[in-house]
């Protein structure tokens, strides 16, 4: 079970870290990705890190902007958001796999979900 937060109401150019838990498993025996869904369109990867090797991927317009990384003492994937734009509102969700040998921008590569977390952009 993911579990999903940090997400919040923040101006442009602000930052938000979003945190996600697990209860029940170790993150670091899986994959974790980031996505999010705007309203009105379909969800897209973010980033993610692979359970192999820690390496990690950014996707869309946010590379260079968001970093993910693993606490490993919290059994936490946190995603830290700099330089936020109004185009990064969306609903925030993570993701686990452990099946593959990296991590993926495809949703269909992920067996478990969190609830999302609301992140609003707006001035």
């Amino acid at each position: 079970h993911l579990v999903e937060s940090g997400g919040g109401l923040v101006q442009p150019g602000g930052s938000l870290r979003l945190s996600c838990g697990a209860s029940g498993f170790n993150l670091l025996d899986y994959s974790i990705g980031w996505f999010r869904q705007a309203p009105g369109k379909a969800r897209e990867g973010v980033a993610c890190i692979s359970r192999t090797d820690e390496s990690t991927y950014y996707f869309n317009s946010v590379k260079g902007r968001f970093t993910i990384s693993r606490d490993n003492a919290k059994n936490t994937v946190t995603l830290q958001m700099n330089g936020l734009k109004f185009d990064d509102t969306a609903v925030y969700y993570c993701a686990a796999d452990k099946q593959y040998y990296r991590c993926y921008d495809d949703e269909t590569m992920y067996a478990d979900w969190g609830q999302g977390t609301q992140v609003t952009v707006s001035a």
